[in-house]
């Protein structure tokens, strides 16, 4: 399944997600990932899957359920995939959905990578830090991307590109949330020119335990620094689209695999098949796990789950 939802986002509405690549490819390993850490680093652009495959089970979405985006995320780095702008054009021309592309900003140095989202109209790339030292310490990327590069690419890209760049910064406590820190991410984000800042925090648990949610006067103090900005550090609301699947195991699967959800979401989710007791079932056949974090339970699967 490459296609699912669509799933409340708090920037794209009802947002139908496609992950053209396996779990967990990517070209970080942050810190304060919901899906835990990256197993295998990976810089290098392949086609994972047939293209046509997930174009298809995108259509099948798109013509199930409304949506207001369709984005094109995966449970990694989605430029990882050597066929998005292939799947982008397509999507373009096939359905009337504008379409999103959410990416850690870390590919956009290389041309073609540019070249294949210039159809997308978003594109939502992440900046949390505004030196190597931080970038290091919080993305953890690929030896082969210093933060200069990623920088670059960043910054060349907006210049080619016509559509609209929404910039997202991730605050971990004690991390990238100084004064000093702050003020860095300024300087590399007025080098970009974005059309909009998101600050965000971590509401969800983080591939390493001891990160923490940056404290409400960070937030206040982010917004001062770095200028005109959305605070979207709330958790989202609004339900999970699940008519493609066909029982509610199935369902609490795959969303949280993606998508990790609170304890009230999974039992929504349960009421919806009227199927009570499925998600105590699957806790208790070590499927999933419940995790605390922030005063709030979440749900896992067991085999990402490494804290």
């Amino acid at each position: 399944m490459f296609a699912y939802g669509p799933v409340p986002s708090r920037r794209l509405g009802r947002s139908i997600g496609v992950s053209p690549i396996p779990p967990k490819t990517c070209s970080y390993s942050c810190v304060y990932c919901q899906l835990g850490r990256t197993n295998y680093l990976q810089v290098k652009r392949e086609s994972f899957f047939p293209k046509e495959d997930i174009f298809c089970d995108i259509r099948r979405i798109v013509e199930k359920v409304p949506a207001d985006y369709i984005t094109f995320v995966g449970d990694g780095e989605p430029t990882l995939c050597k066929d998005l702008g292939w799947l982008i054009h397509e999507s373009k021309k096939e359905f009337s959905l504008p379409i999103a592309v959410i990416t850690n900003g870390s590919l956009l140095y290389r041309e073609d990578v540019r070249n294949d989202l210039k159809e997308s109209d978003v594109v939502l790339p992440t900046l949390d830090a505004g030196t190597h030292e931080v970038f290091k310490k919080i993305n953890r990327p690929h030896k082969k991307i210093t933060f200069d590069k990623m920088l670059k690419g960043l910054v060349d890209f907006r210049k080619e590109y016509s559509g609209n760049i929404w910039l997202e910064v991730m605050l971990v406590k004690n991390l990238n949330d100084t004064k000093e820190a702050l003020k860095r991410t300024r300087r590399a984000i007025k080098k970009i020119g974005p059309d909009r800042v998101y600050i965000v925090t971590p509401i969800r648990p983080p591939a390493e335990s001891w990160v923490e949610p940056t404290i409400p006067d960070r937030i206040l103090l982010a917004q001062k620094i770095l200028g005109e900005s959305w605070d979207i550090t709330g958790r989202e609301s609004g339900e999970f689209g699940v008519s493609e699947f066909s029982n509610a195991r199935e369902a609490i699967y795959e969303i949280c695999s993606r998508h990790p959800l609170r304890e009230n979401q999974a039992l929504e989710i349960e009421r919806k098949f009227s199927q009570e007791g499925t998600l105590e079932q699957m806790i208790r056949n070590l499927e999933l796990v419940k995790i605390e974090y922030q005063g709030e339970t979440y749900i896992l699967p067991k085999k990402f789950v490494i804290r």
